[in-house]
């Protein structure tokens, strides 16, 4: 099985194999939040057809971010319907109590918020989401330092920078952040460390350029994906920008 890998999930089941993933991959990740609800299965399926690598997965609890969106049933419902990477982001207070519900359910990534608002001791939950048999990712938002996340970057497998204030679809990318992007490639080279860098927020093929040249490449893409007159064309413009 060259090139992939079986992971587990919390409970010891086989998980559907997926493809290893390298910082050096351009990874387009269309966000589920942007998904027509009522027919979610075959939305998810029809990114995937379109060329989708991950599909992303925004999870909104109405504290830590003013609105909410869908919880374990949903990430359930999509591993369920369709083989793909799912790369969870929990936008949520105290992620921890809830990390078993989604290892369960099927994520392959979940990611957590390093701002105190999150209510964690964020080490010792992205322990557990790691002996889950599940990767780890960290989060900031626009306003929040990279410093506020550099002691945990030997510890994730993926920094998700925020390209948009968190809560709500369809906002203007902010350029503004990109510094922190190109800081935390040059500590990942520092360091020799493997990570990946995300960007969230207002991607498209206009800023994903900017976006890829700091240093990201994963690059999650909501409206312009599921809402484009063409979802393939849409991937393929992001994916080649």
């Amino acid at each position: 099985m060259k090139d992939w890998e079986v992971l587990k999930s919390s409970a010891g089941q086989l998980k559907k194999g997926v493809k290893k993933w390298s910082n050096a991959d351009r990874i387009v990740a269309p966000s589920v939040l942007a998904a027509d609800f009522s027919r979610i299965a075959e939305e998810c399926s029809r990114a995937i057809t379109a060329g989708a690598d991950w599909l992303h997965l925004d999870v909104m609890d109405g504290h830590f971010v003013e609105n909410i969106s869908f919880g374990p049933a949903m990430v359930e419902a999509i591993h369920a319907t369709n083989d793909i990477f799912l790369d969870v982001h929990l936008m949520i207070e105290k992620p921890d109590h809830y990390i078993p519900r989604f290892l369960e359910a099927g994520a392959d990534l979940i990611s957590v918020h390093a701002e105190p608002e999150a209510c964690h001791e964020v080490a010792r939950t992205l322990e557990i989401i790691s002996d889950g048999g599940c990767k780890t990712g960290i989060a900031l938002n626009p306003a929040t330092p990279l410093e506020a996340v550099e002691p945990y970057l030997d510890q994730v497998d993926l920094l998700l920078v925020m390209t948009v204030v968190p809560g709500f679809g369809g906002q203007a990318f902010m350029p503004e952040v990109l510094p922190k992007v190109e800081k935390a490639v040059q500590i990942r080279e520092k360091h020799s460390l493997s990570f990946h860098i995300e960007v969230d927020g207002g991607i498209d093929p206009q800023t994903a350029p900017a976006a890829t040249a700091a240093g990201a490449n994963v690059l999650v893409a909501g409206s312009s994906t599921f809402k484009a007159p063409d979802i393939g064309n849409a991937i393929r413009a992001i994916r080649e920008a």
